[in-house]
Parts: C-alpha cells; sequence; structure tokens
C-alpha cells in the first residue's frame, strides 16, 4: 500500500498507508494526525487540510478553480506548492508522497 509521509509543524514526521483512491487528508485525520483538521471532510469548502507537496508534484493533477479559490482563504502562507488534502487522492503514481502540513490550518 502506498506510503505519505506527513511532516507537521512541529517537526514531528509520521508515515501513513494511504489506500488507493483514499484523500491524504482523510488518512490524516483518520490516523490522528491532529495538525490536518479537514473541518469540511473533504468538499473543499474550508483549507483546514492545507499541505505544502514536498514530492511528486509533477504528478498532482492541478488545481481546480474551487481549491484555488479556497486556499486563497488558508491561514498559513499559500506557497507554490500548497494544496488541501482533501483534493489529492492516492494513487500508485503518488507512492512515497511528502507533505508538509502548513502550520495553521483555522
Amino acid at each position: 500500500m502506498p506510503i505519505v509521509t506527513y511532516v507537521c509543524p512541529d517537526g514531528e514526521q509520521e508515515d501513513v498507508e494511504v489506500p488507493i483512491g483514499t484523500s491524504i487528508m482523510k488518512a490524516a485525520v483518520s490516523h490522528g494526525i491532529e495538525s490536518i483538521v479537514g473541518d469540511c471532510g473533504g468538499s473543499a469548502s474550508c483549507a483546514t487540510c492545507h499541505v505544502y507537496v514536498e514530492s511528486h508534484f509533477d504528478q498532482l493533477p492541478p488545481k481546480s478553480d474551487d481549491e484555488t479559490e479556497m486556499l486563497g482563504d488558508a491561514a498559513s502562507e499559500v506557497l507554490p506548492n500548497s494544496r488541501l488534502g482533501c483534493q489529492l487522492i492516492m494513487r500508485d503514481e503518488l507512492a512515497a508522497l511528502v507533505v508538509r502540513v502548513a502550520p495553521e490550518q483555522w
């Protein structure tokens, strides 16, 4: 099963097995990674799963207009590699994905 490495704001890293077809937000929340809130449940209507993609960025689908709009409301600085974790769905090509969790989600 593919693994995502979450680098939390405090520097702690956690490797999580993420089933194909599962968002990296949902995997983080279900594994108790408290720095990802996922307040809207994955509908891209908040920015509480803001991450900075550190690897595989070129293999991600482009941001939708909704994702771009929500990132505009993010509590942390939006960088070129900013994404919403709810919009990143695990597939084989993303195995060993590394994301750094944005320091503020609210």
